[in-house]
């Protein structure tokens, strides 16, 4: 469209004409670029999940513009729109086109200008639990690596295991849900600084930090306790009566073992300790939870219910229960 002008027009008029030709081009131009209204930080783009609170904005329909909760089947619904709209899985983006094409086919707006973004995310947690000192669970707001998802924890207790485990379901076949666990070593991880086993995290992991092995000296020894010992480490009865401080008076000539096995049955296993002592005998190999029980010379035995409390604590609850059972 063109407006000739005349020079003996009032300098008034002239620019009210040329407001008029600016109104009339953007009206006769629905292509025309706009602007939409500022909606403040947006989080992350990551796929939307259930449950996840998203902001749309409408260009010039306030009343289509709002806030909005994913349900848990993963679709929102909106005003004026029959049938819902799938959300999970889509980019804040391709969740703009889908909500511009309902308005469009639903008739509501002839060229709806959608923006989406991310106000809260609720379907991307990451739990650490175990040897940390704060366990804790939080949203994956963007990519997070394991050493920050520790941090987020104030890191590893002194008590922590060699490994970290970190679990997430992944769709194996046929579509259905697979738990894959990876193990990662602490010394690799953190003296060694491997930026392989940095793994990222979006979201849905499950980090958990076991405690270090115990074996667990009783009886008739100068300082019963709870003893640390890593997995793979060969630890031994020697060892262990060392560990001890010695063998108290009265102590005798024999020692037992009680170990829970794999099939949860608990097994009581004899140990010649004055033979192993006069090297006439070989040391006996512990493992990670035994119970090693050194009586007096009346040869009282560990009762059942105490040794049923012992494997079935760690830690400090159990290190508390071996002094009540001297």
């Amino acid at each position: 469209m063109r407006i000739f002008l005349s020079s003996s027009l009032p300098v008034f008029l002239t620019l009210a004409l040329a407001g008029l030709s600016v109104a009339q081009s953007q009206t006769q131009n629905p292509t025309a670029p706009r602007v939409s209204p500022e909606l403040g930080a947006n989080l992350p783009a990551q796929p939307v999940g259930a449950n996840d609170l998203i902001a749309i904005s409408v260009y010039d329909a306030p009343e289509l513009s709002r806030t909005v909760r994913v349900g848990g089947d993963g679709f929102i619904r909106l005003p004026m729109l029959q049938q819902p709209i799938k959300a999970q899985g889509l980019l804040p983006a391709d969740l703009e086109i889908a909500i511009a094409a309902a308005l469009r086919e639903g008739q509501i707006l002839v060229d709806p200008f959608v923006t989406v973004t991310i106000a809260e995310y609720h379907s991307r947690p990451i739990s650490v639990a175990g040897a940390v000192k704060q366990p804790l669970v939080f949203q994956a707001e963007g990519p997070t690596t394991l050493l920050e998802a520790i941090a987020r924890a104030q890191g590893l207790r002194e008590d922590a295991g060699r490994e970290i485990l970190v679990s997430q379901t992944q769709n194996g076949l046929d579509d259905k849900p697979i738990v894959i666990t990876r193990r990662i070593l602490v010394r690799s991880l953190i003296d060694d600084a491997d930026p392989a086993l940095n793994i990222k995290l979006t979201g849905g992991e499950e980090i958990r930090v076991p405690e270090v092995g115990r074996i667990y000296v009783v009886g008739n020894v100068k300082k019963p306790g709870a003893f640390p010992v890593q997995d793979g480490s060969e630890t031994t009865v020697l060892q262990m009566v060392a560990l001890a401080e010695g063998l108290a008076p009265y102590a005798t000539k024999e020692a037992y073992i009680y170990r829970r096995e794999g099939s949860g049955t608990k097994n009581e296993i004899f140990v010649p300790l004055d033979k192993i002592m006069q090297r006439k005998a070989g040391d006996v190999p512990l493992m990670a939870n035994d119970i090693l029980y050194i009586p007096d010379s009346k040869g009282k035995h560990l009762t059942a219910r105490t040794i049923e409390v012992l494997l079935g604590l760690s830690g400090a609850a159990a290190a508390a229960a071996i002094y009540t059972a001297r």
